[in-house]
This record gives structure tokens, C-alpha cells and sequence, in this order.
């Protein structure tokens, strides 16, 4: 059954193909080429159910035959098609590769990313793979000659395809209804790699939000805050809070891993919290979750865009707040205070390339720390351990683990040199952020300081196939969601907050989470107001006179 033109001409020697059968062709070859993680996964979970699994398979080709014969209608088949497979051989790359779900946040976590970061992933191979994978084939449909039939007859032809394809959809799934139900409950990811369908209903999720969400309006919350008293003798408080980048709790020596990656941290009496969870699995999501007013379950994006933030909420109290930027972003937490992008200056002794290593955030700090005369609170956003260019995050004299990944394409290393070359970014971490905390106590004199750390999220290096980070959070792994958070406190700052400093290291094995952040910033800074809770305060519970 085909599309045929008995009037048609064509002098030249192209192949002809009926437009139904270039769509099935279309179909078949985006199954095959652009979905391998999706079938891998389809049948794992349904092993076990054999009848199911052929009644999946099938389901799954007459729907995708039904879609892309939905598009046989001239002028618009050629252009359609050569999308359908370019979204899938791209998005295909990134998840058979890294294990990454192309969801919504996803893609707002590329759209959000400098175009060095994202550069990182354009490799060679990925370059040779889009070439044969993706723009052959295109060059192929945009090759031949497609015959269609005259419009009425056209979408009969179509509609005898394409509701049989339906109906065959819809008994495979109705035929093992249970089966299904119960194998997506306990794994919900196996839709999720369907491509090119997730997505584009993604990036259409993404590109155009509800009305409601458009509609954003900002709510001032905290206006009754203030600092109850003012810091020690006299002194002005600060405190630094390094925002770590992709750093997992796993590889982390002060948690307990194997290879000593935190000797600098560990000479300076931190306290470590070995079991916090983050807000979620990408920055674009935890960032300014950890920085709202809201927990983990309550949180959404347009929740976080339309009312205050930690930051805002210590601006009402007259705490100043500043934020130095060398990764991709605040994600809007920003947006009202003093903001520096380190990549802008450029600095050739520490940076190149669009990038800078994390000695750049050192640089002006005891410079910035002269000028204090109030209440303040520092921001330094790391790039810490961002992939897949792992090597380009640390100096050469931190290749202290080799042999290292020398190259975004993990294709070419083996799991050790991955493993290498992530060890040596929470390495150099160590070492930056030991330095933060050196700069600090040499203006002890003159300000009472403390330093916080907390990662964004955390990283998968290959575990269960996966890769770097975003899966979504309801089934991401542990490598995603554990991530380290330290505390640093000079000792007129603890004694002034009435900190028991063996009391915190007693509860540091407590559990904790993003949801701690904004309240535990409130209560180092001693701002009180109703938002804030000393029950998520993770120093509460070690003051003498809790914060209330």
C-alpha cells in the first residue's frame, strides 16, 4: 500500500518513494538508530513477561509509524522527518552515552549553560556520530523523490495506516494493561528515553509554559526580619557560602571514601555533614531550591521566580549580600544584589577558554574582605567538578590520581581514568575551599567569620551505565542526590552564636538536606523571623540558647 503519481515526470534518475513508505522507513530507522537505551531498558523490565514484551514492541512501532506517517502531507513530510531524526540520533548520543533523560529541566539546565560549558559535550565523537547518523539519512529524504497522491485520496491512504496503527497501539496496551501498570510503578524511567516524542515534548514544555506560569509576579516574603544582636565585640559577621558544583558525597574523604581526596579540609577541624540529600539533581532545579523559603516537596519553579529568597529575605534585614559567579549562573537567586561572572574578566592566570579554574573566586577575597564594615554574606559559586570536561577543572599540580580522562569523551577512558580525573576536581576543591577558609582566619581581627559549603547535586561516574547528572529525581541514584555539606566556624563566631562545636560534630552524622540551607544561613546570621525554623536549623539544636 503506497502513494503513486502515474503523471508524474521526473527526467533526472533520483529514486522515487511513495510518502507512506518513506514515513515507515522514517519509523523503523529512528526505533533502531535512536532509541538503543530505550529498547535496553523496554527489556530488562519485561523480561520477565515475554508475551507483554512482544506486545510492547509492536505497540511501540505502529505508534511510531502512525506519528510519522502523520506527517506525509507534501511540503511538510521532507523538513519533518529530517527533524524527527535529527532530535533523535542528538538526544540518542547523550543518553546512550551518559544516561541522561532529556526532560524539561533538562533543557532548562542547557538552555541556562554558558556556550563554553556546553561546548564540552560538542566532541569529535559526537560530531561523527550526528554526520552519519543523522544528516546521511537527512540527505537521503531530501534526495529522493516523494509521490503524492491528490490531497482527498492522500489522507485515506494516510488514515489507513494510521488508525490501524492505533488500534494495534491500543489493544497492545490494553492486552497487558496490568503488566504495564505494574512495571511502570516500579520503574518509571522507561518512557522517559523515548525518543524523539520526550524530547520534543520537553522542549515544548519548556519553550511554552502555561498561561499561569507566564503570569509571574513577585511576592515579598520575610519583611519582618531582622538581627536580633549585633556579632562579637563588636565585629562585623560574615559568612562565606561556597556552592559547590556536581560534587557527590561518595567521593568525598571526610565521608569515609577510600582515596584521601580532602587532606586540606580535614587539617582545618570542618565539621561534616556525611548524610544530606540535595533539592534535585541539576543546578538549574537545586540552586534556587536551597535558596527559597520552601523544602524539597514544596517547591516549584514558578514558586521559587515569584517570592523572595534567602538572599532577599537577608536584604530585608540589612545584611549584604553579594554574589561571585564562576559557573553558569545564579538561576535568578541573584537577581537584586551586587553579581560578578568571573569568565568575564578573563584573567589569563586562571582562566582560558571561556573558563576559569576555582583559584579565580580566591582572588579578590581578602581584598573583599578588607572593605567589610557590616553583616555580610559572601557567595562563591563554584564549577567545582563539572563534566564531562573533568580534566580542564584542576591545575596540573592536582593530577595527584592518573592516569586521568584527559578528554570529554568518556568513549576514550576507561572507568579508572573517569574515576581519576573526578577525584582530582573534589582535589583541588579541597584545596579551594581550605584556602577560603585561611583567607578568612587572617582577618580574624577585624570580622567573626564562618564558611559554609554545600554541593548543588551530585554525580553519576558510570554506575548502573550512568553518567554525570539530571536524572530525574524520583528514581535518580544516590551518586545524583548525596552531596556534602561542610561548616567551618572561627572561634569567636561559635562562641558569640553559642555554638557547642562537639555537639555538631555528634549530630553531624544526622540526617540533613538542601531543606536546612535557608534556615540554617538565617540562624548563623541571627535574623529572626517567621520564616524561619530552628527545626531545620542544622546549628539549632547545638546552641545553648536555640534561636527561635
Amino acid at each position: 500500500m503506497d502513494d503513486f503519481d502515474e503523471t508524474a515526470q521526473d527526467p533526472s534518475r533520483r529514486p522515487r518513494l511513495g510518502s507512506v513508505t518513506l514515513s515507515i522507513l522514517v519509523a523503523v530507522y529512528i526505533l533502531a538508530v535512536g532509541n538503543e537505551t530505550f529498547w535496553s531498558r523496554a527489556y530488562t523490565h519485561l523480561a520477565a513477561y515475554p508475551l507483554a514484551l512482544i506486545a510492547f514492541d509492536i505497540g511501540i512501532t505502529a505508534i511510531t509509524i502512525a506519528a510519522m506517517t502523520a506527517f506525509s502531507v507534501k511540503y511538510l513530510i521532507k523538513p519533518a522527518l529530517i527533524f524527527f531524526i535529527l532530535v533523535s540520533v542528538t538526544a540518542a548520543w547523550f543518553t546512550d552515552q551518559y544516561g541522561i533523560v532529556i526532560d524539561k529541566e533538562m533543557i532548562r539546565s542547557a538552555a541556562a549553560a554558558t556556550s563554553d560549558a556546553a561546548a564540552h559535550l560538542i566532541t569529535p565523537a559526537f560530531v561523527l556520530h550526528l554526520l552519519w547518523a543523522g544528516v546521511l539519512p537527512s540527505l537521503f529524504i531530501l534526495w529522493v523523490r516523494v509521490v503524492h497522491r491528490p490531497f482527498p485520496q492522500k489522507f485515506a491512504w494516510n488514515m489507513a495506516v494510521i488508525l490501524p496503527c492505533l488500534a494495534v497501539f491500543a489493544a497492545a496496551g490494553l492486552s497487558f494493561s496490568q503488566i504495564y501498570a505494574a512495571v511502570g510503578r516500579l520503574h518509571r524511567d522507561i518512557m522517559l528515553t523515548f525518543n524523539p516524542f520526550v524530547p520534543i515534548g520537553s522542549a515544548a514544555l519548556y519553550m511554552f509554559p502555561s498561561e499561569d506560569d507566564r503570569k509571574i509576579e513577585r511576592h515579598l516574603l520575610g519583611l519582618d526580619a531582622r538581627q536580633r544582636s549585633p556579632g562579637p565585640n563588636g565585629k562585623p559577621r560574615v559568612v562565606v557560602l561556597v556552592v559547590g558544583e556536581s560534587a557527590r558525597a561518595q567521593s568525598f574523604s571526610l565521608g569515609g571514601y577510600v582515596r584521601e581526596t580532602n587532606p586540606e579540609l580535614k587539617a582545618r577541624g570542618v565539621v561534616y555533614y556525611a548524610n544530606a540529600t540535595s533539592c534535585g539533581t541539576t543546578t538549574g532545579v537545586a540552586l534556587p531550591c536551597m535558596f527559597s523559603a520552601y523544602s524539597r516537596p514544596q517547591y516549584t519553579q514558578r514558586k521559587g521566580l515569584e517570592t523572595d529568597n534567602l538572599i532577599d529575605i537577608l536584604g530585608h534585614a540589612k545584611v549584604k549580600v553579594e554574589w561571585w559567579d564562576n559557573n553558569t549562573g545564579s538561576y535568578n537567586v541573584a537577581n537584586r544584589i551586587p553579581y560578578r561572572f568571573l569568565p568575564d574578566a578573563a584573567d589569563p592566570r586562571f582562566c582560558r577558554d571561556g573558563e576559569c579554574l576555582d583559584t579565580a573566586l580566591l582572588d579578590k577575597l581578602g581584598e573583599w574582605l578588607s572593605r567589610v564594615k557590616d553583616d555580610s554574606i559572601l557567595v562563591l559559586h563554584q564549577n567545582g567538578s563539572h563534566g564531562p570536561g573533568y580534566y580542564q577543572r584542576y591545575p596540573d599540580d592536582f593530577r595527584r590520581f592518573t592516569p586521568d580522562c584527559r578528554t570529554a569523551e568518556f568513549g576514550s577512558c576507561t572507568q579508572l581514568e573517569i574515576v581519576n580525573a573526578y577525584d582530582n576536581t573534589v582535589l583541588f576543591t579541597d584545596h579551594v575551599v581550605a584556602k577560603v577558609i585561611d583567607t578568612l582566619k587572617q582577618y580574624g581581627n577585624s570580622i567573626s567569620t564562618a564558611m559554609l559549603y554545600v554541593s548543588d547535586h551530585g554525580e553519576s561516574l558510570g554506575e548502573n551505565g550512568l553518567y554525570l547528572h539530571g536524572a530525574p529525581y524520583l528514581f535518580a541514584p544516590p551518586q545524583q542526590t548525596h552531596v556534602p555539606i561542610i561548616a567551618w566556624f572561627a572561634p569567636d563566631f561559635s562562641a558569640a552564636s553559642k555554638i557547642d562545636m562537639t555537639c555538631l560534630a555528634q549530630k553531624a552524622s544526622e540526617p540533613a538536606s538542601h531543606d536546612n540551607f535557608f534556615h540554617s544561613v538565617l540562624g548563623l546570621m541571627d535574623v529572626a523571623t517567621d520564616r524561619y525554623d530552628a527545626k531545620l536549623d542544622l546549628f539549632a539544636a547545638c546552641r545553648h540558647t536555640s534561636v527561635e
